[in-house]
C-alpha cells in the first residue's frame, strides 16, 4: 500500500530534477550578479573596439638600432720626459685621468718647484716651514692609509708654500730591519720552502737588498703619481751611508756624553727570528683562565696550558720545614735566586736570612725581605723572585744584588743553568716539571 501511495502522489520538485524556487533574497543577489556581469561585458567589448580602431590607424613601428659607441681613442704622452706638457692636441670629449696627469710632475720636478724658496739664499722674512715625512717601510707598496696621511702633509706644505713661506718637504723610506726580514723570510719559505739560514748570512742580505729596492721603487713611483711636493734632490733611505754615519755619530756622543750606557737588560726574545723585540712589537694576549694555546715555534697541534697557579715548595735548609711559592710559569723556577717575604709578617720572620734548597739544581736560595714587591694578604706571602725573567723580579734584583740567571739559549731551548733540562724547549719543561715535582 505504501508503494501504490508513493507512485500516485504528486511531483515534487526533487523528483523532476528542477530546482526550488528562490527565495526573496537569493531573487535579490541573482539580479545584482547579473547586472555587474553585463556591465563588464559591455566594458570589455567597448575596450576591444577601441583597440582594434587604434590597431587600424597606428602605423608600423620602425625598429630602432642601437648606436654603437666610438671607441675612446688611447692617449699617448708624446711630451718627452721633464719638458712642458704639449698642450696642442685637442682636449678629450669627457674627463680622462691619464691624459689629464701625464706628463706634469716629471716637469714640476725638472724645473725645481718643489725646492725651498729662499730670498737670496736666505730663508724668507715670512719663516720657514719643514716636514720629514714620516718614511714608509719598505715592507711592501703604499695603501689608503698611507695616501691620506701624505695629502694632509702634502696639503699643509702647499699651504705654506702659497703663503710665501719658505717650505720643505723631504721624502724618504724607512728599511724597518725586522719588520722587512719577516717578510722577505715569508716569501722565501712560502716560493722554495727555505729559511734564511738554509742561504746563509751574505745571500740573504742580498735577497733583503733586493726586496728593497723593488718596492723602494715602487713607493717612490707611488708618492710621485699623487703629486706629492717632495723635494726629490733630499730623498732618502735610513741606511744610506750618510744617514748610517749620522746614527753612529749620534750614539757616540751621546755615550760620550753619559747619557746612553751599556747594561744587562730584559729585552723580549724572539727565538725564531733570533733578535730581541722592542715592547711596541710585542702582542700581550689577556686570557680569563686556565687556557690551552698553540706557541710559535712548536707543532701547530701541540697546545700548553696557560693561565693557571702552580704552588709548590721550597725545603728550608737545614730542617724539614717548607715554604710554599706559586708561579704561572713553572718553567721559571728554575732561575730562581730569591724568595722574598714582607718583613712585617709574622708567619715568616724566623726564616729572615735563612737559605731553601733548589730541588733540581745545586744552588742555595736566599730569604729577603722586601716590603714593594710582597703583599701579605696575596697568596702564601712569599713570592718566588727571578730577576733573569721577569721585570718586577729584576727590579727586585737590582735592589737587593740578587744573582742573575739567565735560562734561555738563542733558540728557545734551556742551557746548562737548567741542570737536567738542559737543551730542552721550555713549554716542553712546563710539563715536565710538574710531573717532576708531584714525583718528590
Amino acid at each position: 500500500m505504501a508503494i501504490e501511495d508513493n507512485l500516485n502522489a504528486a511531483p515534487t520538485p526533487e523528483s523532476t530534477g528542477t530546482p526550488p524556487p528562490l527565495t526573496k533574497n537569493q531573487e535579490k543577489n541573482e539580479a545584482k550578479r547579473k547586472a555587474k556581469m553585463e556591465k563588464f561585458l559591455a566594458k570589455k567589448a567597448a575596450q576591444e573596439a577601441k583597440g582594434a580602431e587604434a590597431t587600424g590607424n597606428a602605423k608600423p613601428k620602425e625598429k630602432k638600432t642601437k648606436s654603437v659607441p666610438k671607441p675612446k681613442d688611447t692617449f699617448v704622452n708624446t711630451t718627452p720626459e721633464g719638458e712642458k706638457k704639449d698642450m696642442t692636441l685637442e682636449m678629450a670629449g669627457s674627463y680622462d685621468p691619464v691624459a689629464v696627469e701625464s706628463a706634469w710632475y716629471s716637469w714640476w720636478e725638472k724645473q725645481g718647484y718643489f725646492q725651498p724658496i729662499t730670498d737670496n739664499g736666505e730663508i724668507s722674512a715670512k719663516g720657514s716651514f719643514v716636514i720629514t715625512a714620516p718614511p714608509p717601510n719598505v715592507t711592501g707598496k703604499l695603501h689608503i692609509g698611507h695616501a691620506m696621511g701624505i695629502s694632509i702633509q702634502d696639503a699643509l706644505v702647499r699651504w705654506n708654500r702659497m703663503r710665501g713661506v719658505t717650505t720643505l718637504f723631504v721624502p724618504g723610506t724607512d728599511h724597518a730591519g725586522i719588520s722587512t726580514q719577516a717578510v722577505v723570510e715569508n716569501q722565501v719559505w712560502k716560493q722554495f720552502g727555505k729559511t734564511r739560514h738554509d742561504y746563509g748570512r751574505g745571500p740573504f742580505v742580498d735577497m733583503v737588498w733586493d726586496w728593497k729596492h723593488k718596492y723602494g721603487d715602487i713607493i717612490m713611483k707611488q708618492m710621485r703619481r699623487m703629486g706629492t711636493s717632495y723635494d726629490w734632490t733630499r730623498e732618502r733611505f735610513t741606511m744610506d751611508d750618510m744617514m748610517t754615519r749620522a746614527t753612529k755619530e749620534t750614539f757616540v756622543r751621546l755615550f760620550d756624553d753619559g747619557i746612553i750606557y751599556r747594561s744587562n737588560r730584559l729585552v723580549n726574545w724572539c727565538h725564531r727570528l733570533n733578535t730581541s723585540l722592542s715592547n711596541l712589537e710585542v702582542e700581550k694576549v689577556e686570557i680569563p683562565g686556565r687556557t690551552m694555546m698553540s706557541v710559535p715555534g712548536y707543532p701547530s697541534e701541540e697546545k700548553f696550558e696557560f693561565g693557571v697557579l702552580v704552588h709548590f715548595a721550597y725545603e728550608i735548609e737545614g730542617s724539614s720545614e717548607r715554604i710554599v711559592v706559586a708561579t704561572t710559569r713553572i718553567e721559571t723556577m728554575l732561575g730562581d735566586t730569591a724568595i722574598a717575604v714582607h718583613p712585617d709578617d709574622a708567619r715568616y720572620k724566623h726564616l729572615h736570612g735563612k737559605f731553601a734548597r733548589h730541588p733540581f739544581v745545586d744552588r742555595r736560595i736566599p730569604i729577603i725581605t722586601d716590603s714593594e714587591a710582597v703583599d701579605m694578604e696575596y697568596g702564601t706571602g712569599a713570592v718566588k723572585m727571578t730577576p733573569a725573567h721577569d721585570p718586577n723580579d729584576y727590579e727586585v734584583g737590582k735592589r737587593h744584588n740578587l744573582e742573575f740567571i739567565n735560562l734561555l739559549n738563542d733558540d728557545g731551548t734551556y742551557n746548562q743553568n737548567a741542570g737536567p733540562y738542559c737543551g730542552m724547549l721550555r713549554f716542553h719543561i712546563r710539563k715536565q716539571i710538574i710531573e717532576d715535582i708531584k714525583a718528590k
